[in-house]
């Protein structure tokens, strides 16, 4: 039987990896819900959390979906983000708090002797892969429609067997399924799986929240930011794991020379404050290997804080994929920069550029790289990064549109 479309009249639970503070999962998580208007809405994840002011959605645990349905045919829309390729032991390790960390990460030798089992008890579902949820996963509720809105998995080919087979079995529970770039669409293909390939939803951020990122640019956060740097500043981002001396040594040289040869601040921000994410304190220890009047951290967890800085940048630099994003959706000059010790983790942001990015201008570069891939984007000729993000919104809202059967 042909499933039915999306409709106004069904309620929709929005599920993925905004369970955590992660920048690029709470944005797509509001994304998706402000283009389902007039729609009952739940945001649903693997554990439940208070987003205490950040800006991203009240989230409850998988178990609290049966409640939500009460009965009810339901749709089920994972919103995006690298969902098929985050195994169970990474998740609860990711949406650990602070003082249980490291007892997971000493667990990964149980995890990997009953997978299953350990998933189960620790994330709540009995898969390798969680956050692809099948609709024999939601037991007692009634999915009428699952989607897959917008997902990566670029490492599918490097995964185990069965995390690969998990993956699969809910894609094949799916009645559709759009990816974000065409790594992840080869990936699927090869496991017999259709999908349609589509830009990721922050590309819509300027689109539908342009209000509000001005609203949060005039706080006082950002009025600092702008009275410290009045020739602008470059929003600077990385993972806690640039945080040895040499790498940080090799950051604040090319960050120095970001600065003379443009005569910009360096701001510091995070992307995200869980487990493996962004550290204020690595940042205070690359803030004290540049002169004091050319850099700040921006401490602001909040959501809507975080696009406002990236918005009023002169350009994005940083590790996270959605800063780099967000920046497109602003037509601003953005660079990703690589870890020099896992540079495979840097395959998702190659594989967006390559589907979507403007021709000549840098995917991921070395560290030692990044003063002229900075230059190289600044010099980037406007109009074109305009038409870029125009192009890629009108895409996403047509494609979205379609998905969601309006």
């Amino acid at each position: 039987m042909k499933p039915e479309p999306l409709t106004n009249h069904t309620p929709t639970v929005l599920f993925g990896a905004f369970d955590r503070h992660n920048f690029g999962d709470l944005l797509i998580a509001q994304v998706v819900a402000r283009m389902l208007p007039r729609r009952e809405l739940l945001f649903a994840g693997l554990a439940a959390r208070d987003p205490h002011g950040d800006g991203g959605p009240p989230t409850v645990a998988l178990a609290r979906i049966a409640a939500f349905a009460r009965g009810r045919a339901v749709n089920v829309i994972h919103v995006g983000g690298e969902l098929l390729t985050c195994n169970a032991w990474e998740a609860a390790v990711m949406l650990a708090a602070a003082q249980r960390v490291q007892a997971l990460i000493a667990e990964e030798a149980e995890w990997l002797r009953d997978p299953p089992t350990w998933a189960r008890e620790h994330v709540g579902v009995a898969s390798l892969a969680p956050y692809a949820l099948s609709k024999s996963a939601l037991a007692g509720v009634r999915v009428q429609h699952l989607s897959f809105n917008a997902v990566g998995g670029v490492e599918l080919d490097v995964r185990d067997t069965a995390l690969r087979a998990d993956v699969l079995s809910a894609l094949q529970s799916a009645d559709s399924i759009t990816v974000r770039d065409r790594e992840t669409l080869a990936r699927l293909a090869e496991m017999g799986v259709n999908a349609r390939l589509v830009p990721d939803p922050a590309a819509m951020t300027a689109a539908l929240f342009g209000v509000t990122i001005r609203r949060h640019a005039a706080k006082e956060a950002m009025r600092e930011v702008r009275e410290a740097f009045p020739r602008g500043y470059v929003a600077v981002q990385f993972s806690a794991d640039f945080g040895v001396d040499a790498t940080l040594d090799t950051l604040a040289a090319q960050l120095a020379l970001v600065t003379r040869l443009h005569g910009v601040g360096i701001v510091l921000f995070r992307a995200g404050a869980a487990p493996w994410h962004d550290d204020l304190a690595v940042y205070e220890r690359l803030s004290r290997r540049l002169h004091v009047t050319t850099v700040r951290v921006f401490a602001s967890p909040n959501l809507w804080d975080i696009c406002a800085l990236i918005a009023g940048s002169r350009a994005y630099c940083g590790s996270s994929l959605h800063g780099r994003i967000v920046a497109m959706a602003y037509a601003l000059p953005r660079v990703n920069i690589s870890h020099p010790d896992h540079f495979a983790s840097s395959r998702k942001h190659a594989a967006y550029a390559a589907t979507w990015e403007v021709a000549g201008l840098a995917g991921t570069v070395p560290l030692g790289e990044l003063a002229n891939a900075v230059d190289d984007a600044m010099a980037a000729d406007p109009e074109t990064l305009r038409k870029t993000a125009f192009e890629l919104a009108r895409r996403y809202r047509s494609e979205f549109a379609d998905h969601a059967g309006r």
